[in-house]
């Protein structure tokens, strides 16, 4: 069974950082994509980075290209993203997600990956 635990998640002021893990077990596929996705309050879950294993190549949403950066423990089977410069905005549960490596795919979309870990909540808050 494919399992993701996403952990790291706490109370830090602005401007502070956090790192997130993304542990995956149970994988049945050696190739696989992950992302990151938040829901704050009242809005919709968007994504905001990914990273893919076979080429490591990642990319990020504009609300968070410059402070966060996703990076990838092939070996462990964990993701990590390192958040820098928090800000209010950046408050919400964060969530990370799987997928098989397919080839191309819309790294945004929700729909696209098979898997989902149970969320950590960050608040960024003085």
């Amino acid at each position: 069974e494919v399992q993701l635990q996403a952990s790291g998640g706490g109370l830090v002021q602005p401007g502070g950082s956090l790192r997130l893990s993304c542990a995956g077990s149970g994988f049945t596929f050696d190739d696989y994509a992950i992302g990151w996705f938040r829901q704050a309050p009242g809005k919709e879950r968007e994504g905001i980075s990914y990273i893919s294993s076979p080429d490591g190549s990642t990319a990020y949403a504009d609300s968070v290209k410059g402070r966060f950066t996703i990076s990838d423990d092939n070996a462990k089977r964990t993701v990590y993203l390192q958040m820098n410069s928090l800000k209010p905005e950046d408050t919400a549960v964060y969530y990370c997600a799987v997928r098989p490596y397919r080839g191309s795919f819309y790294a945004w979309g929700i729909s696209e990956y098979d898997y989902w870990g149970q969320g950590t909540q960050v608040t960024v808050s003085s």
